[in-house]
């Protein structure tokens, strides 16, 4: 399991006085101030959310620090991190964190390895499972939706994946 969950991604700077997008990636939005400090993904910054409030479609944050658009603008798409342990525990088996997914193995559901979980992306139009394939080659990409994983199961380490093709033959 992972020792740190990202929760948040800075964006872009917002106005002149230091303050940047942030786009969340907990459930409750406005959970990710509460979590104390966020770390970046080496490990060698820390930020402290000073105040967070709604925008349109993000938040917006003024980190302890950060106190012009420049220094704002330096932090563009830094991912910022926290322990494990300071997240909430999951309580149970259909709930869990994107970063426990990592590393499961992928099959179809007669079987068929398909590789193992490389990652969850979301690019903004909702979230995608990248899986690495066994033989090698170029990752699949694939809707993370109930059609597409329709079955999770962290205690023997697996996903199973019925691709897109599959999943609409189907429903016809």
């Amino acid at each position: 399991m992972a020792t740190r969950i990202c929760v948040a991604q800075i964006g872009a700077a917002h106005g002149l006085r230091g303050e940047v997008r942030l786009r969340p990636f907990t459930q409750d939005p406005m959970a990710v101030a509460r979590y104390g400090p966020l770390e970046s993904e080496d490990g060698k910054r820390s930020f402290k959310i000073a105040a967070l409030r709604a925008g349109k479609d993000h938040l917006v944050a003024r980190l302890a620090g950060i106190e012009d658009r420049d220094a704002a603008r330096a932090l563009t798409n830094i991912k910022l991190y926290v322990p494990r342990e300071r997240l909430p525990p999951v309580e149970d088996a259909d709930t869990f964190y994107h970063a426990d997914l990592i590393g499961l193995s992928a099959v179809t559901q007669d079987g068929t390895a398909l590789g193992s979980v490389l990652a969850v992306h979301n690019f903004g139009a909702g979230d995608l499972i990248e899986i690495a394939p066994d033989a090698g080659g170029e990752t699949l990409m694939l809707p993370f939706t109930d059609t597409t994983v329709p079955e999770i199961d962290l205690k023997t380490r697996r996903i199973v994946v019925v691709p897109p093709a599959e999943s609409e033959a189907e429903e016809k």
